[in-house]
């Protein structure tokens, strides 16, 4: 069972992860993964497809796969356990799970105010998507830059979210809070 944080990671990347492991099984596929691959270089993610390129070539030991962070880690793990057992794969259409949110987006909003260019990047992904639905999630969008850039007022956050949006909010900064007093 994955953390919260590897939860949201690996169903942020759903879609990536079973189009991985689909194309992988099939031979006639390849020039179509090698696409998706470059296409996954060009996007800043090197470490990550070599990890993708050495599990492809029969490799299932990923200590050995220099400069991968805690996030390729996660996919490339989802990868292989999905090519060993396509059981494990994430549902690419599946919902986020609301209680895995705040403890997620804590986890990533922490990342990313630390440095983490993967996890702003993810973030940011995240943050267009949650813009299209609209509503609290497009208030929560809203609020995840000046989150990063250390705001905890939960006042000025909030804005005119709903009880919904304000609890999820309330969470975040929770977590966000726990994180912070870990590192200290």
């Amino acid at each position: 069972m994955l953390n919260p944080r590897d939860q949201q990671i690996v169903q942020a990347h759903a879609a990536f992860i079973c189009q991985v492991v689909q194309l992988a099984g099939n031979a006639d596929a390849r020039a179509q993964l090698d696409q998706l691959l470059q296409g996954a270089q060009e996007n800043g993610w090197g470490a990550l497809v070599q990890a993708l390129r050495a599990i492809l070539e029969g490799q299932r030991d990923l200590s050995s796969v220099a400069g991968l962070d805690a996030e390729d880690r996660v996919i490339a793990e989802a990868v292989l356990c999905g090519l060993q057992d396509p059981k494990t794969l994430p549902d690419p259409d599946e919902k986020p799970e609301p209680a895995m949110a705040a403890p997620g987006l804590a986890g990533m909003i922490h990342a990313a105010a630390t440095g983490d260019m993967q996890a702003l990047v993810l973030l940011g992904q995240m943050g267009e998507q949650m813009s299209k639905v609209g509503g609290d999630m497009a208030r929560i969008a809203g609020a995840i830059r000046p989150m990063i850039d250390g705001e905890r007022d939960p006042d000025r956050l909030a804005g005119k979210m709903d009880d919904r949006g304000r609890q999820l909010l309330e969470q975040i900064l929770q977590e966000l809070a726990q994180l912070e007093g870990s590192a200290e």
